[in-house]
């Protein structure tokens, strides 16, 4: 059975459950539940601190779990990506109080506090910045106020919690990151059940037909033939769109896939070219096998 390792609370928790369900999934009704089986899809999911996730893949006690890539990177296991989620995206940064206004290298010589002195050493030692690293778990904005530090790195998805302790971002992202489904890391040395291994691919398969289906739209409309190669032009889909005669002489209905955030420009366009009778509705999964376009003209 494939054991898949899910956050048990924090940001991704509930997103990730949720995605879970979207690719046909069992999940926990009840949020103290540490296990759940599915046994339709062969697979047990274990619920688990976000920061130990990647520990425990790493050490191939479960096969594949979901986590921030940040976490990933931190816990320095033997990890690697397997598909980037799409949710839970945030930064990571350096951060100081507002008055300060300092720069990168003005960290030289500081405390900082971080729950990820992995990333963070990793960081200064490129940019040739000396600081002493202070590792807290959690509640590092209130560090600079009991004078536990001079400075901060931590996790930034929209900046309140920063804005309410008086601090202000320093420089560049160190690292931006999201959900993210790990596995092991590949070797020579390192077998696979062959049935795991079936299985595994199922449900990669299935999330990355989630997050495919989150970032498009499904777009019906007709147009007269004629329009066709001006439409293709617009709205080309992932491959082609899927074209049908109507009873009207000369007519056709197309249905292609849109990005989402593309939608509104694509639909302006096709009215423009003489698109009718244009909607959009949305898709829950799919399955696409992404083959490069060749585009002529």
């Amino acid at each position: 059975m494939l054991r898949v390792a899910l956050p048990n609370k924090g940001t991704l928790a509930e997103p990730a459950a949720t995605m879970m369900r979207e690719a046909g999934y069992r999940q926990r009704t009840d949020s103290r539940d540490l296990s759940i089986v599915d046994e339709g899809n062969g697979i047990e999911f274990f619920y688990l601190r976000p920061k130990d996730i990647a520990t425990y893949v790493g050490k191939g006690d479960l096969h594949l779990g979901v986590t921030g890539f940040d976490l990933m990177e931190e816990s320095g296991s033997q990890t690697q990506e397997l598909i980037a989620l799409g949710f839970g995206k945030s930064r990571f940064q350096f951060a100081a109080p507002v008055d300060n206004d300092w720069k990168l290298e003005d960290l030289d010589g500081r405390k900082i506090a971080t729950s990820y002195p992995r990333l963070v050493r990793s960081y200064l030692s490129g940019k040739r910045i000396g600081a002493e690293i202070v590792k807290l778990d959690g509640a590092v904005e209130i560090s600079i106020q009991l004078g536990l530090a001079d400075a901060i790195a931590d996790v930034v998805s929209s900046g309140r919690t920063l804005r309410q302790h008086g601090l202000e971002v320093i420089g560049e992202p160190i690292a931006t990151s999201q959900a993210t489904l790990i596995e092991r890391e590949k070797r020579p040395d390192r077998t696979e059940d062959p049935e795991i291994d079936g299985v595994k691919k199922v449900f990669a398969e299935r999330l990355r037909g989630v997050v495919l289906a989150r970032e498009y739209l499904m777009m019906d409309f007709d147009c007269h033939e004629d329009l066709l190669p001006q439409v293709e032009k617009v709205a080309p889909g992932l491959q082609a769109p899927t074209v049908s005669p109507l009873r009207k002489q000369g007519w056709v209905a197309v249905r292609t896939m849109v990005p989402t955030k593309d939608t509104n420009r694509v639909m302006d366009q096709l009215a423009t070219i003489g698109a009718t009778a244009i909607l959009t509705s949305e898709i829950r999964s799919c399955r696409a096998m992404m083959a490069p376009r060749t585009d002529e003209g």
